[in-house]
């Protein structure tokens, strides 16, 4: 870990009390390769009427003001060089880069400083850890100064630097102090030596970084910018800083963009970055000390994908523990219109990477993007849009449990790709269509159905209370702000509505999967269903209270129109208890 970073941690001494989990990271390379597209027989679908209308106020989520763009920066006195905008050597990328997590070395004989990891304490007592060199596999340990041991699980790797993460439990009989991440074969597990506190995930925290094409620099910073977007100072006064990592030496300049938790800054210039390799990259707001960081910035490592074409319409989605539910709407997307599928995966246990595996093998273009960050949906969108933005040209912006639906589609035999298609064949200057959402209940159903989501759930609520988006990605404003819902769009662009098709979102299922969503929501302006708080808002299930206990008559519930077109329909494009398995999957 660069040695500013841990003088830095030592100056501010983060009280840490309660509770608390870490968080691993060990370096490796960023994901890379796309894989074919899976073809379904198709029929042609012809473009449908529009019907188009004006939301409700309480419908339409309005998003936060985004900032005006900061005037081009001017060299920082601490670095005395000129500042060419966007001269970083052209992006160098690698086609089917190896996805598998390499090999813990074994590194119980080099010295500490060849060791070191940065390591966040998130709740529910969980650490994560992010060391310098690579690192992987599923056999780590943590080990704490007290001696104490913890398994690590790997959770991928994440994007930018291209680290890689493991989770492991902090041990009740330990401080909160840096632990160290080693093989649990190996025989010399000595416990940590590093004095340092942790980083506390409840302090503002800069957690990551990306490069986008043509140079800009994301951040993404927790703390410093207040609910859904609103600054607690004027973007002028928001400092994107470089620090040399060998000598100190810092250059800093005025951020382009700040909301939400994304800051968007200038490179730094060709003369500070030529010949070096990393940059520990940080903001501060109205020239005070820094904020911690984990980020890094490496000129010469792009996180960007390699990709021969630019699909027409691409999903993307924040996941956790929904391997089950995968298939399906994966094959169902696939069949009518999108064409590649990326997957931000926020911690999951269960068997995600082995479904996501079987997807690709089928011929699915898939793709996972570790992103263990507690409550950060709007900025894993963010990053999702600014970064696939070559690759894709429409983005639904949909989670596993929605599905887009027409139902006029029920009078197809068959699914086409053009359907989806038939929606985004707009004018050039709408940037984003509104599509409404039906809220579905239980149904009946005490137990995920056999048949699956879309034939085994068949009573929804008559009103639609919420939307989603699909996004043309040119038009997203550079702020990347959004509201899960939908981003807000640059200038010259404007957005519309459509009744049909729709989204069909299986909201509130069997209480045996619907309890899950009391462990944590991922959005990070929406309370936790445990919070005492909002308990009006339409984002929480009616009645339902804070406590995860069923209610009584949960099974009937949230019932108020029969619709069985959903299950009609994909019977007889699918078959009878479709769940995503076909003759091709087994």
């Amino acid at each position: 870990m660069p040695h500013h970073r841990r003088r830095s941690r030592l100056r501010r001494a983060l009280a840490i009390a309660g509770t608390a989990s870490l968080l691993l990271f060990a370096g490796g390379r960023a994901v890379g390769p796309l894989y074919s597209r899976f073809g379904l027989a198709a029929d042609s679908w012809p473009l449908q009427q529009e019907r188009l209308f004006s939301p409700p106020p309480e419908m339409l989520l309005g998003p936060p003001s985004e900032l005006l763009p900061s005037p081009r920066p001017q060299s920082s006195p601490k670095a005395n060089i000129p500042f060419p905008r966007r001269l970083l050597p052209p992006p160098q990328f690698e086609e089917d880069r190896d996805q598998s997590p390499p090999q813990l070395e074994e590194d119980h004989d080099q010295s500490p400083s060849q060791q070191e990891e940065d390591a966040v304490l998130l709740p529910d007592r969980e650490v994560l850890v992010l060391a310098s060199d690579a690192r992987g596999a599923g056999n780590a340990l943590c080990t704490f100064q007290g001696g104490a041991l913890s398994p690590a699980r790997a959770l991928g790797r994440l994007p930018g630097p291209g680290r890689h993460a493991y989770l492991c439990l902090l041990p009740d009989s330990e401080e909160p102090l840096q632990p160290r991440l080693v093989l649990s074969s190996s025989s010399a597990a000595a416990p940590a030596t590093d004095s340092s506190k942790l980083l506390n995930w409840n302090e503002s925290l800069v957690f990551d970084s990306s490069i986008l094409h043509g140079g800009d620099v994301l951040l993404f910073a927790k703390g410093p910018i207040s609910r859904k977007g609103i600054i607690r100072t004027a973007v002028a006064n928001v400092q994107c800083i470089y620090r040399d990592t060998s000598d100190g030496t810092e250059s800093s300049f005025p951020a382009i963009t700040a909301a939400q938790q994304i800051i968007r800054c200038h490179p730094p210039p060709t003369p500070l970055s030529s010949g070096k390799s990393e940059f520990s990259v940080t903001i501060s707001l109205n020239g005070q000390e820094p904020i911690p960081t984990l980020a890094t910035y490496n000129p010469h490592q792009f996180s960007l994908s390699m990709t021969h074409k630019r699909n027409l319409i691409c999903a993307c989605t924040m996941v956790r523990n929904i391997a089950k539910f995968l298939p399906e709407w994966v094959l169902y997307h696939s069949a009518v219109g999108v064409e590649q599928f990326f997957l931000y995966d926020n911690g999951s246990e269960d068997d995600l990477a082995e479904e996501v595996a079987h997807l690709k093998s089928s011929g699915i273009e898939i793709s996972t993007v570790a992103w263990p960050w507690t409550k950060t949906q709007e900025a894993g969108l963010s990053h999702c849009a600014a970064m696939h933005q070559r690759s894709c040209q429409w983005m639904a912006f949909i989670d596993v449990d929605e599905f887009i639906f027409s139902p006029k589609w029920n009078l197809s035999e068959k699914p086409s790709r053009s359907m989806l298609e038939a929606l985004v064949s707009v004018d050039p200057h709408i940037g984003q269509i509104y599509l409404p959402c039906h809220d579905f209940g239980p149904s009946g159903q005490t137990t995920h159905p056999p048949e699956g989501v879309l034939q085994g759930y068949t009573c929804r609520l008559d009103k639609a209370l919420r939307h989603k988006s699909m996004v043309h990605l040119d038009a997203v404003d550079d702020s990347l702000v959004n509201v899960v819902h939908h981003f807000t769009l640059k200038s010259g662009f404007s957005y519309m509505w459509k009744l049909v098709p729709f989204v069909n979102h299986y909201k509130y299922q069997a209480w045996t999967e619907f309890k899950s969503k009391f462990k944590r929501r991922v959005s990070t302006y929406v309370a936790d269903w445990l919070d005492p708080v909002n308990l009006d808002s339409k984002d929480r299930a009616p009645g339902l209270g804070v406590d995860p206990v069923e209610p009584a008559g949960w099974a009937d519930r949230f019932c108020e129109v029969r619709d069985n077109t959903m299950q009609e329909v994909s019977r007889r494009w699918f078959g009878t208890g479709f769940r995503g398995r076909g003759p091709n999957w087994s």
